[in-house]
Order: structure tokens, then sequence, then C-alpha cells
């Protein structure tokens, strides 16, 4: 069987997909019609838990409502196909049916929202260092001074499969998929938004990672569903795989990654003083030479003559903190994993995917060790535990169900990319929502796009974000309806103290001005 190696969105791991999955067009499983007890408790539909609290934002105080619990997906007939957690934020006093919500969601595929949750918008979240790093556990909780329910209300929905969500065994290939995913999403959104009375309420979503190739998706889904729809949020986009997966015939990851090498470069010391002095301006002059003189050599190919290809050696290795010889190794393409591997190898340190601000020894001596990401290492245990302790304690959900945080055999590698992916017989492509989104604003001349990224990210390159949207088929009109923000943080910005500040003031703007065009209109 081929296979192709690529990068989860969202993780520390790497995803091998293989063109042997079954694609999403292919017939399902036949629903069984009867579960045993035990797979009916998984899929059983709990009774809401509310909770009241109260925090500060701003210097005032929020007095909020939390509901936690599980919504079934079913069919108008027949056992329930999923069990849906989520955890709601409702700001008391308003009038609550007209007030601005927010569906969120985390990635992966295949992880919960609690990164989202505890680490960036929710009113409590999980205590770190001021850089993003991880303390010593135990972890603790505290109240979020740059929460977003001040703004908005809240609703953040692990996917089917992840954290409390379940799904039935011989339905899993109809739900990990694109189109899939997308379409439980929007079942549970019209079946909150009428169990909850929330129908006159401005919609709106927000996506991380594979949340953001989802939440395209989503959004053109619920729009073609007659469900109305505000805004977009997209952090640490990831909208056209073509841009994030280098191929002999694709040369593009390499080109658009290169300022994210040059801000990680820089962080670490590793570039010359004179382009340091003024790093916003030499991203923009990396940028441009990457679309051109860059662009143009890649192009070439083995065709490139012997002086040019000196010039962007030395040029890449300038802007990238590598040396000459390791360039020419690679024939000019640096993937992430030999940046993160050569860049600190002098201090014997490997650089993070995820956050390129962070580097420590390998874990193993051997040359062939396995994938690690030193900014993702302590992440998962630790929300984990704190997302689990203020389950319990804080909203009082109790359940016997692990919290799966991040369900890499039963969802990642399961995944079903369709043709999209299936590269046997010469006939895989990328797979892409960028045409759905596009399409969802061409079909909502009103609705606005909120594109935030990390410049120290690898996984989701912020070049490799704007060059998707440069590339969207969309009048000057509909362009803009767009908003782009760009934070000194990794993948997960909100684990920095000044880009959580930073994303808050962008996400205030944004949400005042979309909800003042709903309001005019």
């Amino acid at each position: 069987m081929f296979t192709r190696t690529a990068f989860v969105l969202f993780t520390a791991s790497a995803l091998t997909i293989g063109s042997a999955q079954q694609p999403a067009s292919q017939p399902q499983p036949s629903a069984s019609s009867t579960l045993s007890q035990h797979e009916d408790e998984t899929l059983a539909e709990t009774p809401a838990v509310v909770t009241h609290h109260q925090i500060t934002v701003n210097g005032k105080p929020l007095k909020y409502t939390a509901t936690a619990g599980r919504l079934a997906l079913k069919p108008d007939s027949g056992p329930a196909e999923a069990a849906i957690f989520f955890t709601a934020y409702t700001l008391d006093g308003d009038e609550s049916r007209t007030r601005p919500l927010t569906f969120i969601f985390n990635g992966g595929p295949g992880t919960a929202t609690a990164w989202l949750h505890m680490g960036a918008l929710g009113p409590k979240k999980i205590k770190l260092e001021k850089d993003g790093g991880v303390p010593a556990p135990p972890y603790v909780t505290v109240e979020n001074p740059e929460t977003i329910l001040d703004r908005t209300d809240l609703v953040f929905i692990d996917a089917p499969g992840t954290g409390y969500s379940r799904v039935r065994p011989d339905l899993s290939k109809k739900f990990y998929n694109v189109p899939g995913d997308a379409d439980a999403f929007y079942r549970f959104i019209r079946l909150y938004l009428t169990r909850y009375q929330r129908w006159r309420s401005p919609i709106f979503l927000f996506g991380e990672s594979y949340g953001t190739t989802r939440a395209a998706a989503l959004a053109n889904h619920l729009i073609d569903n007659a469900i109305p729809v505000n805004g977009v949020a997209q952090l640490s986009v990831g909208l056209d795989f073509q841009t994030l997966l280098p191929g002999n015939l694709n040369d593009l990851p390499h080109q658009v990654i290169v300022p994210s090498y040059t801000m990680i470069a820089a962080y670490h010391k590793k570039l010359a003083p004179e382009l340091t002095a003024n790093l916003d301006e030499t991203v923009k002059k990396v940028e441009h030479w990457c679309a051109t003189d860059y662009a143009q050599a890649l192009a070439e190919g083995n065709a490139l003559e012997p002086e040019k290809r000196k010039q962007i050696v030395n040029q890449l290795a300038a802007y990238t903190g590598l040396k000459p010889d390791l360039i020419e190794e690679y024939d000019l393409r640096i993937e992430p994993q030999v940046f993160m591997h050569n860049l600190l190898k002098d201090r014997k340190l490997e650089v993070g995917r995820v956050d390129g601000r962070f580097a420590s020894p390998l874990p193993q001596s051997s040359a062939h060790e396995p994938f690690f990401d030193p900014a993702m290492a302590a992440m998962f245990p630790a929300f984990n535990a704190a997302m689990n302790d203020y389950a319990e304690t804080e909203l009082g959900y109790k359940s016997e169900l692990p919290y799966v945080i991040w369900n890499y055999e039963g969802i990642n590698r399961a995944w079903d990319w369709g043709s999209a992916m299936d590269f046997s017989a010469g006939l895989g492509g990328y797979p892409q929502t960028a045409t759905n989104l596009q399409s969802a604003m061409a079909k909502n001349k009103y609705l606005k796009v909120l594109v935030m990224e990390g410049m120290y990210d690898l996984a989701t390159p912020f070049y490799a974000s704007s060059y998707t949207f440069q590339h969207m088929r969309l009048s000057a009109d509909y362009r803009k309806n767009l908003t782009f923000a760009d934070f000194k943080g990794g993948h997960m910005v909100y684990n920095d103290a000044a880009a959580l500040k930073e994303m808050k003031r962008a996400l205030d703007e944004w949400y005042q001005e979309t909800l003042k065009k709903a309001a005019s209109n």
C-alpha cells in the first residue's frame, strides 16, 4: 500500500495517511437496530448540569451560567448515532435569546476542545508560565480576564469521539471524514439552537487548526441548511493542505514556511544583527523573496543555473540561520523536521514545532528517534488534568467515561480524507476547504472572517495562511470582510500571556465591528 507521511495539524505526532481508507462517498455500514446496554449508556444524552459563577473582566463583575451536558445525535428513527459533550457559558442579566453565540472547537482531527476552553476563551483557564511554558504539576485553574464571554455567549463542543463525546462504533466511518464531521457539528448546532431557544442570536464559529478546516466546511454547510452565520474566527489556519504538505511536484510548502523559520531563528539569535534590527521589515522582505526569487528557483528545479543556485542557498541560509551545506544537502527544500533538528544542533537542542521558541534535548540518542516536539510534550498531560478537574469540581459534571483529549488511533489515523488523499495510481490531491469558505462568503455578503496566526508556528505557518486567502476568488467588496492578525506566539497563540491579551483585543474589535454591521441591516 502506498502511503504519504504528513503532519497532523494539531499534535506533536506524525500522521501516515494510507490510500486504502474508504472514501467518504462510499456506502456506510448499515445501522444496527439494537445496542448493547454498555453502548446505550455510552451514547445516552446526559441531563445538563447547571451551575452559576462570577468573574471580573475589564474591572467589571460578570455573572454567568455554565451548562455542561451531552446532546444525542439521532436519525428520524432508530437509536442514537453519537452523543456530543458541550459546555455552554451564558451571561446572566442579558436577553439571552438575542445575545451573540459562538460555537467553539479545536482540531486534530481527533482532539477535544480543552485547548481553547481551558487556554484561551473560557472564563477559567489553566495557569501557565508567561511565555506559555508548562509549570510543574499539579496544575491549577484561574480566572481568565481575557475571556470573550463579555462579547458573546460561548458553547465549547468536543468533536465526536473526543472529550466525553462518543460515536457508535459501527458508524465511525460516517463521522470521521471532512463532510461527515461538518454534518455532525451542523446537527449539534441545530439541536442546540432549538433546545435552548437561540435562533435569534447572531451566530459565530471559532475553530483552531483542523478546527479551521472544519469551520470553513461547516459555515457553508450551515448556510446550505438555512442556518445563518455572522462570523467565522480562524486561529492557526489549515484551509488548503497544498500549502502544508510538500511533494516532488509541490514546492509551495517550502516556499511559504520560510518566514516562520526567520522568526524562530531570530528568536534564538541565529540571524545577522542587521536582519533583526527591524524584524517586521525583514519578514516583509522574506515574504517578497519567497514569492519571487525563491519561488522561481524552486520552479526551475534541476534546470537552475549554478550561480543562481548559490545565491539562493546563501540567501536562504541568511534567512533561516541554517548552514549553506545543509541547504545544499536538502536541495534548497527545508522541511520542518530538518529545521527543528538543525537550528540549535550546536547546542544539542531540538526546536519545537508548534512553538519554535521552545527547545529541549531529544529524549533518545538514536539517530532515528521518533518525532518529538518539545513545545507539546508537557501540554497534553497539563491540559488533560486541568480539564478533568475543572469538569468535575467547577462544572459539577461527573462521568466515569475517560475524557479523551487526543484520540490518535481511533480518529486521527482512521480519518478518511477521501480521494483527496488517495495517492494510489496517481489519483491523489490535497484536502482543502478554502473553497467552502469562499462559497459561504459568496452566499452571505455580510459574513465576516477573522484570520489569526502565531508567528512561531511551524504546523500552520502564517505566510501559508496569507497565501491561501490571497488566492481565494473574492472580489474587492468581499475581501473587505476579511480581517488578519498575527501574534508573537505559537500554534496555541493564547498560551503566551502577552499574545493572549493581543488576541483578546483583536477579537473585541472584530466582534464589535461585525455586530455593528449586523445591527445596521
